[in-house]
């Protein structure tokens, strides 16, 4: 048994093409909502609990990361954006999901026009898999992928 700490949100690229991963594709992770507030994820809703939390504001609630070399992400880095002022975020995926009560909906991004060289070289540039997360849970999701189709599930 690995003892490598991994995330409790991982995901998995497979060129199904290539039947091999797809190593170094670029990925978001993104909170989209959560059970206390299904339509939004507003910043001014008060925590659950009257503790400190590290939770960022939902408008950092965002992760990237590159595939490796064996199509995998086990960790993710905070998302900052190239119009940011130069503050580096400095909080965890499990900040953000420790702050969590309940279901959650996150979203994956696959950039998939930068995997296979260009917009003009895919019929998806981008593929969005939206899923729910349970409190406590660790979720795997693989993404088999061919320029003309792709598919996804829960994996483990």
């Amino acid at each position: 048994m690995s003892t490598e700490t991994k995330d409790r949100i991982t995901c998995h690229a497979l060129d199904t093409t290539l039947g091999q991963p797809a190593r170094n594709m670029r990925v978001k992770l993104e909170l989209v909502s959560t059970s206390a507030s299904p339509s939004t994820t507003s910043a001014s809703a008060a925590p659950s609990t009257t503790a400190t939390t590290t939770t960022p504001p939902a408008t950092n609630r965002v992760f990237e990361s590159h595939t490796d070399d064996d199509g995998r992400i086990k960790a993710w880095l905070p998302y900052s954006s190239p119009t940011s002022s130069g503050e580096v975020p400095v909080y965890t995926l499990e900040d953000v999901l420790g702050g969590i009560r309940g279901d959650s909906r996150w979203t994956l991004r696959f950039d998939t026009a930068g995997y296979f060289g260009g917009a003009d070289k895919t019929f998806y540039p981008e593929v969005d898999v939206t899923f729910t997360v349970r409190e406590g849970e660790r979720y795997h999701v693989p993404l088999l992928l061919a320029p003309f189709g792709y598919s996804t599930y829960r994996g483990s």
